[in-house]
């Protein structure tokens, strides 16, 4: 198989979307995901860094409810926040790859 401009060259493109990838990873962490769960009673904000960065619980919902019940909420919306911050930076990668999974590039 030929490569234009052979083996460096396309040794420079594969470093340069390996540049691409780590700066869209390093602006991803700026973004925040917002997901709301238990009937929009808990709300979880979490970072593109996958981190969390606020939940709120509805005092009704806390007040009215099995604690167990309220902590399985939290836990279900941060899961499903974390989540949709994942699949976001995942699909900001493959407009960056066109859409193949490189091993070692993310």
């Amino acid at each position: 198989m030929n490569f234009r401009g052979g083996m460096n060259e396309l040794m420079r493109q594969a470093s340069r979307v390996q540049r691409k990838i780590e700066e869209t990873k390093e602006n991803f962490k700026k973004n925040t995901f917002e997901v709301k769960g238990a009937n929009d009673k808990v709300t979880v904000v979490v970072s593109g860094a996958r981190e969390i960065v606020s939940i709120h619980v509805d005092p009704e919902f806390y007040a009215s409810e099995d604690r167990s019940f309220v902590f399985e909420a939290i836990a279900a919306t941060v899961n499903a926040a974390l989540t949709t911050a994942t699949k976001s930076l995942d699909q900001e990668l493959e407009k960056l790859t066109g859409g193949a999974k490189i091993p070692g590039l993310y």
